[in-house]
């Protein structure tokens, strides 16, 4: 039974991550040498340019309102055509399964049993949606079910899928992806619309052809879509369906149907008259398993009454997540085969513990593991900086099933290079347990590169990214004191945090500032601001959680020290940090703006080094990508009191395969940085301003010969190129689920 348990995890939490939940097509794969002329039929993509140009005026989203609501459901299941087939070999080879227990994998035999008579897996959810042009969308998870699970995965229910995003065989940047031909008109529902079969590209030549992969409807009239079919490489692959309805001149979603082949099952008959041993390829029976996914939209309403209550809190709440009240949007009954699934898979989850294991994997979405009442933080336990040289910790959160309101945790930390141990100790008070509202106490006794750029409120994807941003910077300070800070979510797009720190500090570094030494007191107060009003939100147990990270975003801290309570310094530092990502006929660009200014006298640390990731002791500068280095630029060099930098990235909108399955595109990317500092006599030991413009100019291949990373290449450019190859030229590395 171990292969089942693991099995019902990894399907919940891998198969819903990547594919029920995208309304993506089929994957690219080997498709049909084809006989017509190997390129698009010019009518068919210029009713596609339509298509695509009107979408958002087609769209639910282009009137002032509305509301409706949506039951899906989600199950595992051998082909429903085959059950019967399946039922009559299961019960003539059972005894059989119960004397190959020793040779046969148990997993295979308990898999086997449970689809006799129920599937593997079942997901109910019903939910409503609420759109107001004032006030934005909101989501309510009216109700939930998992089998298996007896507490719901909060961050898995409120996955959301493409309701009001451009099918990707719409797109124009994948018009490369796909041949299209205008076959016929055909009139759906009393509307015409234009047939547009589809097939996808591919360099390859298969055996089994199939001339086309999918058929566009699509209406005469509004250029809205009407339908949507995939279809698999083979017959009994799979198929996506999705389906439009017409509702106050614009194009609802009102129906999903997805069928994905997962693997096969081989059994043998034994009907035959014949020993077993004596059974041909032609005695064995395969049936395949496969994932189903049906969504149904109904109850439309357009305009409605814009309650502001209505859209308060985050972007997403859950109203009830015990299945109580599915019966209330089920749009047919329950299947024996489904109610059966349920007591089942239930028990199994129990007798498992699958909850505890599924809440393991999930929180490391937010860079966690959860074990029992602790959780753990994944991004303490192996990191590596030129000071510390490699730094293992390990950081331990008491979370809500400690306590819902207090929640102290702990570091221990230890660097291999410096021989030394760090640690901090904190609480959390939350003031609600309605969204992220809390007090936070806490003592540190640990060390930080100097010139760090304040990294509060990022998520972990940002974070992870930036890692790597002090492996050549070997200027770091040791901070020993206290902090107590106030946090707060005033909507579901802005956090504001105020801290207040006293702290000992000290450069471990030969390091002297204004000829008064290297160790000094600090007391200061630090404002933090987050504004990310797209993004997708919504609040757990644990806390509130980012289902999805939309643009613009900003980020904002200003901090002020004083000389009271025995601080030492009287100075004002700001910095600020502005994301965005757009898509537009040329491509996706994606760029960020960042700056600091430091005014007063501050030691250097208080400063801001210029993100240098290069280092001069290597023949060919490589490193992985930081969200706000330099590839070709040396680290640890220069310091500046002010500064302003830039990131622009162009997808430019080609596609192509190269080997596998991925699908790969380029990225050209330009990186520049300029500052100045007005008084760098006043700090003692080796380094530079950059008061020139600092600019790299890049490409960077994304899924890399199909593979998950993204390979850069970038060269350095203006005033501080240098005659030096090696200095001008760097590669990078970053994983592609990082993104932009």
């Amino acid at each position: 039974m171990s292969f089942l348990k693991n099995f019902l995890i990894l399907f919940v939490l891998t198969f819903f991550f990547t594919s029920a939940f995208s309304q993506k097509e089929l994957q690219v794969k080997d498709i049909e040498e084809i006989t017509i002329v190997d390129k698009s039929d010019p009518r068919a993509l210029e009713i596609l340019r339509k298509v695509d140009h009107l979408f958002k005026s087609n769209s639910p989203q282009s009137l002032e309102s509305y509301t409706y609501k949506s039951y899906e459901k989600v199950s595992l299941d051998i082909d429903e055509d085959s059950i019967s087939a399946f039922n009559q070999v299961f019960n003539q080879n059972f005894n059989l399964f119960k004397k190959q227990k020793t040779k046969d994998s148990i997993s295979d035999v308990s898999a086997k049993k449970i689809f006799s008579k129920s599937k593997l897996f079942l997901w109910e959810r019903a939910q409503e949606f609420l759109y107001s042009k004032k006030y934005g969308e909101k989501v309510n998870i009216l109700d939930n079910r998992i089998s298996g699970l007896k507490q719901p995965i909060y961050e898995m229910i409120a996955l959301q899928g493409n309701r009001n995003r451009i099918p990707s065989q719409i797109k124009q940047e994948n018009r490369g992806l796909y041949r299209f031909y205008l076959t016929d008109t055909i009139e759906i529902e009393g509307r015409e619309n234009y047939v547009i079969r589809f097939r996808e590209v591919n360099y390859k030549k298969s055996a089994k052809k199939r001339k086309f992969s999918g058929y566009l409807y699509i209406d005469t009239e509004t250029f809205g879509i009407k339908k949507i079919e995939s279809i698999g490489k083979n017959e009994n692959e799979g198929n996506i369906t999705s389906t439009w309805t017409f509702f106050r001149n614009k194009w609802f979603l009102s129906e999903e149907s997805v069928k994905l082949r997962m693997s096969r099952m081989m059994m043998e008959d034994e009907g035959k008259p014949e020993k077993a041993e004596q059974h041909s390829k032609k005695d064995k029976k395969s049936f395949g398993t496969y994932a189903y996914l049906n969504s149904k939209y109904f109850d439309y309403e357009s305009p409605i009454k814009e309650d502001p209550s209505d859209f308060k809190g985050y972007s997403i709440a859950v109203k009830n997540a015990d299945g109580k009240t599915l019966d209330l949007y089920r749009t047919e009954p329950l299947s024996e085969r489904e109610r059966n699934t349920y007591t089942t898979i239930d028990s199994l989850g129990k007798m498992y513990n699958i909850d505890r294991k599924a809440r393991i994997l999930t929180g490391l979405i937010n860079g966690q593991v959860r074990v029992g009442s602790f959780d753990f933080d994944v991004g303490e336990i192996v990191n590596y900086n030129l000071y510390e040289g490699f730094r293992v910790g390990l950081k331990a959160k008491l979370n809500e099933n400690f306590n819902p309101y207090f929640s102290p945790d702990y570091y221990l930390a230890y660097g291999f290079k410096d021989d030394k141990w760090k640690y901090g100790i904190g609480l959390d008070i939350k003031t609600t347990l309605d969204k992220n509202s809390f007090f936070r106490i806490e003592y540190n006794d640990d060390v930080n590169s100097s010139g760090e750029f304040y990294r509060r409120l990022w998520n972990f994807k940002m974070r992870m990214m930036n890692y790597g941003n002090n492996i050549n910077n070997d200027k770091y300070y040791q901070y020993k004191g206290v902090s107590a800070s106030y946090l707060n979510d005033i909507t579901n797009g802005l956090t504001l945090v105020f801290a207040a720190k006293r702290y000992s500090e000290e450069a471990k570094f030969d390091y002297q500032f204004r000829e008064r030494g290297a160790a000094f007191e600090n007391f200061n107060t630090l404002f933090t601001l987050k504004y990310s009003p797209n993004s997708t939100n919504i609040m757990t147990p644990q806390g509130k959680s980012m289902i999805e990270q939309k643009y613009p975003e900003l980020y904002f801290n200003y901090e002020q020290s004083y000389k009271i309570f025995g601080g030492d310094f009287n100075y004002t530092r700001f910095d600020a940090l502005f994301v965005h990502n757009f898509k537009t006929r040329l491509g996706t660009t994606g760029m960020r703006f960042y700056g600091g200014l430091v005014l007063g006298e501050a030691p250097i640390w208080k400063h801001f080094t210029m993100n240098g990731l290069a280092s001069p002791k290597r023949d060919i500068n490589f490193n992985l990508t930081s969200y706000l280095g330099f590839a070709t630029l040396e680290g640890g060099k220069f310091y500046n009191d002010k500064f302003i930098a830039y990131y622009f990235t162009h997808q430019l909108p080609w596609y192509f395969k190269s080997i596998g399955q991925n699908v790969s595109s380029f990225n050209v990317v330009l990186r520049g940085t300029i500052g100045d500092m007005q008084h760098p006599e006043y700090h003692d030991f080796r380094f530079k301003k950059l008061d020139h413009l600092y600019q790299e100019a890049g490409i960077e291949w994304n899924n890399f010969l199909s593979s998950y990373f993204n390979l850069g290449l970038f060269y350095r450019v203006g005033y501080y190129t240098t005659k030096n190859f090696k200095q001008n030229f760097a590669i990078q590395f970053k994983l592609k689920l990082l993104e932009f």
